[in-house]
């Protein structure tokens, strides 16, 4: 085994395949999003989910602020949505979306579309986790999953 460092624990990491997700919000009118793939589900009963975020990250505190989002599960055929939104600054108008009642985006033709409440934050190491509460899902059963695995989309 070989000791730890950065750079051979973020390659042991990336051996575990992922779905990719972007989870979104909207602050002051304006939509904001990011891909994400440290989601992970918590708890059936109650529904719970979490991601977590850099402290670097530039939307740290657009989704600090936020007391809603959207969190996208994206199909195999997004993984443009899923570049644009890896940029600090991704584009919109790029992305077929709709709008939820409580003003969150969510994005069209994701494998699954989840609607949560932010009910805690926990900062451990360099990441914020969001602790959030599912309150509506949406599926499509006939997609399949975009999947990154060794620093892949695969």
């Amino acid at each position: 085994m070989k000791k730890i460092n950065k750079a051979n624990f973020k390659k042991t990491l990336s051996t575990f395949a992922t779905g990719i997700t972007v989870v979104a919000t909207k602050n002051n009118s304006i939509l904001y999003g990011k891909t994400i793939n440290s989601f992970s589900s918590l708890s059936l009963s109650p529904p719970l989910v979490l991601f977590s975020l850099d402290k670097k990250s530039t939307k740290l505190k657009i989704f600090k602020e936020s007391k809603t989002i959207s969190i996208n599960i994206l199909s195999n055929k997004q993984e443009m949505i899923s570049n644009n939104f890896a940029k600090k600054n991704p584009n919109w108008k790029e992305v077929d979306y709709d709008v939820l009642k409580n003003g969150n985006p969510i994005i069209k033709n994701c494998v699954s579309n989840l609607d949560c409440i932010i009910e805690n934050k926990l900062t451990k190491g360099d990441h914020i986790i969001f602790i959030c509460k599912v309150i509506k899902v949406l599926n499509n059963n006939k997609l399949k999953p975009l999947i990154y695995y060794n620093s892949k989309y695969q």
